[in-house]
């Protein structure tokens, strides 16, 4: 990334949003808590239909339930984004917006009408963003950017959780950075997908503001310091 990609970039402060999937679902309350307490930004959904994405996990109700304590010490309310693996979209969307997602992302060749998916979300009070698998090209991005509140990279293929971190997808990072730039607009560039502490800083340098984490945060015993050294090396 270019000196002025990175100042476009720092505009927006860093953003860590570990995945509920990787929780232990026995005491999901208390770890939601837990990884709020330790310092995380946002709460990440990863909604799968085994449809789209071959797995199942959860739907509005664990949202609706997680809302209430989704809340900082000081009672500040944490963020939920929700990212879409599920075809369609408008109906589960609906759903979620209404249980109290703050920010709804859901991939493009999963809605017939993408244009008119952004608009039903949007209607609803929430932040829209388009989900983009590895292999997926860019381009409907010539279309609705300027509809977006953010844009997702998978950097693993959707479907499950703990993969490795697929090397090609800083490319494409940089190239929605790019456009991104070019349109003008503060919109959020999120990667989800084997991100740890040893490869966030070139996600970041690539152009990445917000950092999707699973088995990084949630496989290990102190939330807080795998956290605190996300930010250090970010920071660095």
């Amino acid at each position: 990334m270019n000196s002025s990609q990175a100042s476009q970039a720092s505009h927006a402060p860093y953003v860590i949003a570990p995945s509920i999937l990787s929780a232990d679902f026995t005491r999901l309350g208390q770890e939601v808590k837990d990884v709020i307490d330790a310092g995380a930004n946002w709460i990440h959904f990863d909604v799968m239909d085994n449809h789209y994405v071959p797995n199942l996990s959860f739907g509005p109700m664990i949202c609706e339930a997680i809302k209430p304590i989704a809340k900082t010490a000081n009672l500040v309310p944490i963020p939920i984004d929700v990212h879409l693996m599920v075809q369609p979209v408008d109906n589960l969307a609906s759903s979620f917006a209404k249980a109290g997602a703050n920010l709804i992302s859901f991939h493009p060749d999963a809605s017939a009408h993408v244009h008119r998916s952004i608009q039903v979300i949007k209607s609803l009070g929430c932040q829209v963003g388009l989900a983009f698998n590895p292999a997926e090209p860019l381009s409907v991005l010539d279309w609705v950017i300027e509809e977006l509140d953010l844009i997702l990279i998978m950097s693993v293929n959707p479907g499950f959780g703990g993969q490795s971190f697929i090397p090609s997808a800083l490319k494409k990072i940089e190239d929605v950075r790019q456009r991104i730039n070019a349109c003008g607009k503060a919109i959020r560039l999120e990667v989800d997908g084997g991100i740890k502490a040893d490869n966030v800083r070139a996600i970041a340098e690539a152009g990445a503001d917000t950092f999707v984490a699973g088995s990084a945060i949630f496989g290990q015993a102190n939330y807080k310091e795998v956290i605190q050294d996300f930010h250090r090396q970010l920071n660095a």
